[in-house]
């Protein structure tokens, strides 16, 4: 080999990993620069200076014939937070390819760790003290934002003041108040729908996953709901001390609209009712159908300040509705769904096919519709394939613990013979952009129950880096907690049907499996092994495909654009050529209600417009590949190895890949010792990832968290939201 030519390729990945180095350098500068502007705008809105003299500059030189008196802020705002997304989306390939070098260096980030490591507090489950120091930040912001609003406005407000209008000192500063309530509960809403947006560009550049991002969502929902009851208590108690309740009925075509304010806050108070634990967990329909009130409550909203200062909060509700009109153009089209391997346990692994240009992580999820048993109902689930090893297929596990998946499992297993075909509807996937497993010495997995399910989809990646891309991987510790031995099945779905590699040589797992219930194994003729259903091919249906095509960053970061673009455009010409004749920017002659129904409006048809054409014109480009892709039939294959795990004195070896895991150990009618297994361990780098029932995951996080043991790394991996 030329060694000037051997001397060049080994400099390249450092040159390469150098350049991606600066770019991210660069990137995060911006970044952070966009993010403190923002911020900085919050924090300075309720002081003295935003008010009196950068508020009427700004109007004074952005207002104008096309956009109004409104230009300031939509211009301001929604520039300022569609060029942050674009930044976001740029940046999600550069960080990825960042956390691979960074991962192949084995770079290990102490004081992070330190700041990840797990906390339980009551009332927000398992917090990282990173999350807790964000949550004070967070407060401590609307206690300034608050306590500044009334110190400016209390100082106004005086005894020949308040009898100017007819009120004592205390009704006034309680009128003042109930405003100032409003204006901090305005701040929530802004970050409200950031953490619910799945095909957020945002969350992955912290590390983030829309799943996991859902607690931030809860927290913010609880503080912005309190802070605009308290301002609809206020302004009600307010209008009953000065005899003037006439106003709930008042609908001001220029000025703020209390009937509409009303009905928001009614529509917000029956979801927030309904999201308290003992009422979702037990009434989960009930909570899934008041949810969707939050469509009346933005709009009501919208209506009850108006257009102009919706913009303040408008920015991070129209990046979620993007979001969500592409997951309802992905969510009509059909799925092709190859089998169902159907469980004793009462669980089943749906197969579908899938295009070779769809890559996801280990952990990520997908979200499932089946019409034939609720066609409104959808629901979460861990993919437990892996994009590598089975890059044609696409596994998820469904156990059957509430009323939809008991039906699903019905369906399956009852009278398979009969079910050739299931009509099936699919958002996402969605998960981590990088996983960095590998990073550790040794992984410790901790599931109970279904619980088990991401943890397949990691072992089945890891299969694929040490026996295909001949990597090195972290030992695997698998403890897994079963209530009865028929649960051991799921044991059965660490192997895919098909595409597993010859030989497992190199992977170094142990399971340990727990039978809580039971105190002996079941007798050989209790024994049943797993079915595999085949479906028939519906012309109609496709291969899961990524819905942006493979450059979907770049794809969204158009939409938004162009949607941006065409909204000011359209926002123009209606205010040049419509308003503006009528109104001459005085602000007191057209309705505000219309204004922003039209705005809205003009949102809606924007955003249908340019989301339809990109989602379509890579669904042309798509459907070359999904054609070549065959149907996938042929005879069923017998169920994967597991039936040997009834036997508790039978060792892995028995299997036909002796390799893949050394020894197994079945312990019946005990609980694992968590405690003792986790602190046994001495490893320098130890991942502990958990998933079950929250009593575990706490007790888990809690050991994580003792400061007994520096090198265990906790990660929960959970759907109680």
């Amino acid at each position: 080999m030329n060694p000037m030519v051997a001397e060049r390729s080994s400099s390249a990945p450092s040159s390469r990993g150098g350049i991606m180095d600066t770019i991210r350098a660069v990137m995060m500068a911006v970044v952070i620069v966009v993010v403190s502007g923002w911020l900085f705008i919050w924090v300075m809105a309720p002081t003295r200076v935003y008010g009196q003299i950068w508020l009427p500059k700004i109007r004074a030189d952005t207002i104008s014939t096309f956009f109004g008196t409104q230009g300031y802020i939509s211009l301001v705002e929604f520039v300022f937070e569609r060029f942050l997304k674009w930044v976001f989306s740029f940046i999600n390939i550069c960080f990825c390819l960042y956390l691979k070098q960074l991962i192949s260096k084995g770079n290990k980030h102490k004081l992070a760790g330190i700041w990840r490591r797990p906390l339980i507090v009551k009332g927000l489950g398992i917090v990282s003290r990173i999350e807790l120091a964000f949550l004070a930040m967070f407060i401590a912001l609307l206690v300034w934002s608050f306590s500044t609003y009334l110190r400016i406005s209390f100082a106004k407000i005086t005894p020949l003041s308040a009898a100017a209008n007819g009120e004592q000192v205390w009704e006034s500063k309680l009128d003042s108040a109930a405003v100032r309530l409003g204006l901090v509960g305005n701040i929530c809403l802004a970050f409200l729908f950031f953490p619910v947006t799945r095909g957020s560009s945002v969350l992955p550049l912290f590390g983030l996953t829309s799943e996991a991002s859902v607690k931030y969502h809860i927290w913010i929902g609880h503080i912005a709901m309190t802070l605009f009851t308290a301002h609809g208590v206020c302004y009600v108690i307010y209008w009953a001390v000065t005899h003037q309740l006439s106003q709930m009925v008042k609908w001001d075509k220029t000025g703020v609209a209390n009937v509409a304010g009303e009905i928001a806050l009614l529509a917000g108070l029956a979801m927030w009712v309904t999201t308290f634990p003992r009422i979702r967990r037990k009434m989960f329909e009930l909570f899934f159908y008041t949810h969707h009130l939050y469509i009346v409550f933005i709009i009501f909203f919208v209506f009850h300040v108006g257009i102009a200062y919706s913009c303040m909060m408008l920015p991070g509700f129209y990046l979620f509705l993007v979001d969500r009109f592409l997951r309802f153009l992905q969510s009509r089209r059909g799925v092709r769904l190859v089998s169902a391997r159907v469980l004793p346990c009462e669980a089943v692994e749906l197969n579908f096919s899938k295009s070779r240009g769809l890559s996801y992580t280990p952990t990520s999820i997908m979200f499932i519709n089946v019409p034939g048993i609720s066609k409104m109902q959808w629901h979460p689930f861990t993919i437990s394939s892996s994009s590598n090893l089975e890059p044609e297929k696409l596994s998820v596990i469904i156990k059957s613990e509430g009323s939809w998946s008991k039906k699903m499992y019905q369906m399956l297993s009852s009278a398979n013979s009969s079910v050739d075909h299931l009509d099936v509807s699919i958002e996402g996937p969605y998960g981590p952009v990088s996983t960095d497993f590998r990073r550790h010495e040794t992984i410790v997995m901790v599931s109970g129950g279904s619980g088990i399910t991401p943890f397949i989809s990691i072992i089945r990646d890891l299969i694929f880096l040490t026996e295909t891309l001949k990597c090195k991987t972290p030992q695997i510790l698998l403890i897994a907690a079963f209530k009865n031995s028929s649960d051991l099945t799921l044991l059965d779905l660490l192997l895919p049907i098909s595409g597993t590699p010859n030989g497992f040589s190199n992977l170094n797992l142990q399971i340990q499996a727990y039978v809580t219930r039971e105190k002996e194994p079941i007798t050989d003729n209790q024994k049943t092994h797993p079915t595999t259903v085949w479906f028939k091919p519906k012309s109609s249906n496709a291969p899961i495909s990524p819905i942006l095509g493979p450059n979907s960053w770049l794809w969204l970061g158009a939409i938004i654009s162009s949607t941006f673009v065409m909204f000011l455009l359209f926002l123009g010409i209606l205010t040049r050529y419509y308003i503006y004749p009528i109104d001459h920017n005085t602000n007191r002659i057209y309705s505000y209600s219309r204004k922003a129904a039209l705005s809205m409006l003009f949102i809606c048809i924007c955003i249908a417009t340019t989301a339809s054409a990109a989602f379509y014109w890579n669904k042309k480009k798509g459907s070359m590949e999904i054609n070549q892709i065959k149907n996938m039939e042929g005879a069923s294959p017998m169920a994967s190895p597991g039936s040997w795990i009834y036997n508790a004195d039978r060792e892995l070896e028995s299997l036909p890949q002796q390799s893949v895991v050394q020894s197994t150990n079945l312990h019946y009618g005990e609980r694992p010792d968590l405690k003792r297994i986790l602190l046994e361990r001495k490893e320098s780098s130890i991942g502990v990832l958990v998933c079950g029932p929250k009593k575990m995951r706490h007790e888990v996080a809690s050991i994580c968290a003792s400061g007994l043991a520096e090198n265990l790394h906790f990660e929960s991996i959970s759907f109680s939201w």
